[in-house]
C-alpha cells in the first residue's frame, strides 16, 4: 500500500473509485483490514478483504469490465480522533450489458465507510453501499414476485 495516501478518512472513497475505474480489485481491497465487512447493494455480505478482493475481482471482470465510478460527494463524521464514518455519494455508469439485451443505467449509491486510524493510515473495517433511486420510499413485492421501488405518496387518494 505504499502508493495509496490513506492521510485522511476522506481519501478511503476516493481511492475506491480510483481502484473501481482501473479494475483493480487488488489496490481496491487494500483499503480493507484483514477482518473488514462489507455489504454490497444487493445485500451480499462478506466478512474479509479476501472475500472483499474475490467479489470486487469478480464483478470488476463480469459485471463492470467497462463501468467508470465516479465520487460525487464526501461527508466525514468523526466519532473520535482515531475512527470516523464516511458518507460518499457515487454514480456509475456503462455497467456490462446483460446477454438478454438489457442495458443497464446510469445508477447512483451512497456508501457508508467505517474508518480507523491505524498509526498514520485510516483503514477501512466496513462498508455498505446502497442504491439510490431517486423519489422512491421502499419497495415491494409485486404479486407476480419481483421486487420494485415506489413512494407511497404517489398513490394518495386513489
Amino acid at each position: 500500500m505504499d502508493a495509496i495516501d490513506l492521510s485522511q478518512p476522506g481519501s478511503v472513497p476516493q481511492l475506491f473509485a480510483a481502484a473501481w475505474n482501473r479494475y483493480d480489485a487488488g489496490k481496491l481491497a487494500e483499503l480493507f483490514v484483514k477482518d473488514a465487512e462489507f455489504i454490497n447493494v444487493t445485500g451480499l455480505w462478506w466478512h474479509s478483504r479476501e472475500a472483499i478482493f474475490k467479489a470486487h475481482d469478480y464483478g470488476l471482470k463480469v459485471i463492470f469490465n467497462r463501468s467508470h465510478l465516479e465520487l460525487t460527494s464526501t461527508k466525514v463524521h468523526y466519532l473520535s480522533e482515531s475512527i470516523a464514518f464516511v458518507h460518499a455519494r457515487m454514480r456509475l455508469t456503462d455497467q456490462t450489458p446483460l446477454n438478454s439485451g438489457l442495458q443497464p443505467q446510469t445508477r447512483k449509491t451512497l456508501f457508508l465507510f467505517v474508518v480507523k486510524k491505524e498509526g498514520d493510515r485510516w483503514m477501512c473495517h466496513a462498508a455498505q453501499n446502497t442504491e439510490v433511486l431517486d423519489g422512491m420510499e421502499t419497495f415491494v413485492r409485486t404479486p407476480d414476485g419481483r421486487v420494485t421501488a415506489v413512494n407511497y405518496g404517489q398513490f394518495k387518494n386513489t
